[in-house]
C-alpha cells in the first residue's frame, strides 16, 4: 500500500497588487524587507543579491538554508510577483509573506500556499 509523506516544502506564491511604488523601486528597501521576511519565517540567511533596472524596477532573491525567496517588482504598476520557498519543519513561510504583505503596503495581495514534495512510499 502507498503512504503519502508529509511535503518536503512549503511554497508561498504571492500576486502583490496597489504596493507603493516608492518602496518597489527602491533597491535598498526591497533587500531589507525580503531579508527581514526570511526572519520572520525562522530561515536561515546564506545569500542575497538584487538589481535595480533602469527606469524602474527591482529583482533579487535572498537565499536561505531552506531555499530562497525571490522577488520582481514593476513600481509603474504598483505590482511585485514574489516566491517564498522553504523546507522544513520550523520555518514559516506563510509569515513572511504576511510581513510582505505589510511592507509594501498592498492593497490587494493573492496568495497561493502550495505542499512541495509530497512522495509516495511502500509500506
Amino acid at each position: 500500500m502507498a503512504v503519502v509523506t508529509k511535503p518536503l516544502g512549503t511554497h508561498v506564491i504571492l500576486d502583490l497588487y496597489d504596493c507603493e511604488a516608492p518602496v518597489l523601486d527602491s533597491v535598498e528597501k526591497v533587500e531589507k524587507i525580503l531579508k527581514k521576511a526570511a526572519e520572520v519565517a525562522n530561515a536561515t540567511v546564506i545569500g542575497s543579491t538584487f538589481r535595480k533596472f533602469s527606469p524602474q524596477g527591482v529583482s533579487g532573491v535572498v537565499v536561505v538554508s531552506e531555499s530562497h525567496l525571490a522577488i520582481h517588482t514593476w513600481p509603474e504598476l504598483g505590482y511585485a510577483s514574489v516566491d517564498i520557498y522553504t523546507c522544513g519543519d520550523h520555518t514559516m513561510p506563510s509569515k513572511a509573506g504576511e510581513y510582505i504583505i505589510k511592507e509594501f503596503r498592498c492593497k490587494r495581495p493573492t496568495i497561493v500556499k502550495m505542499d512541495r514534495g509530497v512522495l509516495f512510499k511502500d509500506e
